[in-house]
């Protein structure tokens, strides 16, 4: 996977995560992509997002938690 050890990365818990319920984010130096994971399960599925797309994501949750 875009030739990194997902072990290595510096990997970010959301401060929204309840017990159980946690998303990670990783990013990789020099690339625009996010890398997203299920912190229970964090060997399994990565999710490797165009940065820009990940961004837009955040920006349409945050507007729909705003009211």
């Amino acid at each position: 996977m875009l030739g990194v050890d997902p072990a290595a990365l510096r990997w970010r818990k959301s401060s929204f995560s309840e017990a159980g319920n946690c998303v990670e984010t990783a990013t990789i130096h020099g690339k625009s992509v996010v890398l997203v994971r299920d912190s229970k399960h964090g060997n399994d599925a990565i999710l490797a997002l165009p940065a820009t797309a990940w961004h837009e994501f955040l920006r349409k949750v945050r507007s729909s938690t705003a009211t």
